[in-house]
């Protein structure tokens, strides 16, 4: 059985899904659209917040699933930022930039991974709300 943390990296290895785009697919259903709205949701997300290599896309994919299934802000803003917090811990940046390894020549995390890690933590949140 193919997780979704699993499917979200392999929607990221195909070249056909952006981060935010391969995290929000993966969970359309939970956050009651279609993957069409879920593409159209996260096409300004590439290469880090509107391609300027800021917040890794896969965490603003997780952001805006929370915001549609919580439908409830200060949730939301709260479980966000404790999967930011996951994410920071386990890959040591949020920021694409940082991540992609664009100071130092050195990649921390390579986009699948980063993916995959932005709907693990995510799931977490979704398994308390069923």
């Amino acid at each position: 059985m193919k997780t979704r943390k699993g499917m979200a990296a392999e929607k990221k290895r195909s070249g056909k899904y952006n981060c935010a785009q391969a995290v929000i697919c993966t969970y359309c259903d939970k956050a009651g659209i279609d993957e069409n709205m879920a593409l159209n949701l996260g096409n300004s997300f590439a290469a880090g917040l509107g391609n300027r290599e800021g917040t890794c896309g896969a965490l603003i994919g997780a952001g805006i699933v929370l915001g549609l299934i919580n439908k409830n802000s200060a949730k939301s803003v709260k479980e966000m930022r404790l999967i930011m917090e996951k994410f920071a811990e386990r890959n040591g940046a949020t920021r694409c930039k940082e991540l992609k390894g664009l100071n130092e020549n050195k990649i921390i995390r390579e986009c699948p991974d980063c993916v995959a890690d932005s709907a693990e933590f995510l799931e977490e949140y979704i398994d308390k709300m069923e």
